[in-house]
């Protein structure tokens, strides 16, 4: 087994990867030096979920000094997980979940779809309805040009899935109990937020030489970082609003169909996301992009893709790593490639026990498009500098796609 981490030959600012160079895909090797050669960089982590992004690298933990980089966040900000464990246990569950998956389709908008107007437990969940009053009556604040307009179908969407890598699942854990976990992140008004922010970062002086243009960076200090920063807190928190508003549906959900569940307490956490963050007594602003915060005892989950599972991990709060760990398991090819490379036949056999959809339109979602799940989560758990440790693995019952 690889010793971990390693380093990254070529890399200018201190670069230290979780991920073998030798099978991380050149591309994306190269994206990474160009991050590195970025005169505000300070330190530079890759988790093993790593590969090519859109101008940053997927997997890539950015400190930077008095500078941010808004594709080093990525356009879907705050994306991140959302899990639940309950009282219930493998023995509860039915033969078939299929009743319990049109249960929750029928609950929460998936793909393109979005609410006929706010979410009912937007207005009927006290603590749900006093936070969308906090964020939606600051809409009028952002500062990213043309976006008024987008208010309504930003309400409309709180409380919906999407598409892509996102889905709502039902796992058993390593002791048979039921977890609710979901993945989603800020849905379109949070990429709309990006898209015009990474547009003004490319006109800056300070960017036009850089090694490649969607790096672009604000500056500390200037009205263009502090817009930015502004609207980014508001989506990463949109994104959260997002999240618990579809848990709070899909326990309606489960509650429908098993009336003496008791959820536990939540878990929720960031893995496209900026904090501000001290190392070895530098201030510094750090971009995670695919890659959740792992402070000692922080409790992060890191899924796998249809069929494969997921875990639950605790940070061990490894300053060598930025306090980081990886989002996922990480794609290994494209989703065209994937499209060409598998049938749908292949989809039911990879996907095989699982209750969830099996056609065409997830085939780019095929367990067999991501990296091996148990070795991501080895790179980070085993070795002489561990990022986390595992809490408990989650297999996969059932899975909601758009």
């Amino acid at each position: 087994m690889n010793e971990f981490p390693a380093t990254l030959p070529g890399a200018r600012a201190d670069t230290l990867m979780w991920a073998d160079p030798n099978v991380v895909e050149p591309a994306a090797l190269d994206q990474l030096r160009n991050i590195s050669k970025l005169p505000w960089v300070h330190r530079l982590r890759v988790m093993p979920d790593v590969h090519l992004g859109k101008g940053a690298t997927v997997g890539s933990v950015i400190a930077m000094r008095d500078a941010v980089s808004p594709a080093a966040v990525g356009v879907d900000i705050g994306c991140g997980m959302a899990a639940v464990p309950t009282n219930l246990t493998v023995d509860d569950l039915p033969d078939s979940l299929a009743p319990l998956r049109k249960g929750i389709e029928n609950a929460v908008p998936v793909g393109f779809g979005m609410h006929k107007s706010t979410a009912s437990v937007l207005r009927t969940d006290e603590r749900l309805k006093r936070e969308a009053e906090r964020l939606f009556g600051s809409f009028d604040r952002l500062h990213a040009p043309k976006i008024a307009d987008r208010e309504t179908r930003a309400h409309r969407q709180a409380g919906s899935l999407g598409g892509g890598n996102h889905f709502i699942e039902v796992c058993s854990d390593d002791h048979d109990r039921i977890w609710l976990m979901l993945h989603s992140g800020s849905r379109n008004i949070g990429k709309e937020l990006a898209e015009r922010h990474v547009a003004t970062a490319k006109t800056l002086e300070h960017n036009l030489d850089l090694p490649d243009r969607d790096l672009a960076v604000f500056l500390a200090g200037t009205d263009e970082m502090d817009a930015y920063l502004h609207d980014l807190y508001w989506a990463q928190d949109y994104a959260r609003l997002n999240r618990a508003t579809m848990l709070a549906m899909v326990k309606t959900v489960v509650r429908e169909h098993f009336p003496t569940v008791e959820f536990r307490d939540e878990v929720q956490c960031h893995h496209n996301y900026v904090a501000r963050e001290t190392y070895e007594g530098v201030d510094v602003i750090v971009t995670r992009k695919g890659a959740i915060r792992a402070g000692s005892g922080d409790l992060g989950l890191i899924p796998g893709s249809m069929g494969t599972g997921s875990f639950v991990v605790r940070g061990l709060g490894n300053e060598q790593g930025l306090c980081s760990a990886s989002h996922g398991a990480g794609r290994r090819m494209s989703r065209n490639k994937a499209r060409r490379s598998f049938t749908v036949d292949d989809l039911a056999v990879q996907t095989a026990g699982v209750e969830c959809r099996k056609d065409g339109g997830v085939l780019d979602e095929i367990p067999g498009a991501y990296k091996d799940l148990q070795s991501v989560i080895d790179a980070q758990t085993t070795g002489s500098s561990p990022l986390v440790e595992v809490v408990t693995r989650l297999s996969t019952l059932l899975c909601v796609k758009g």
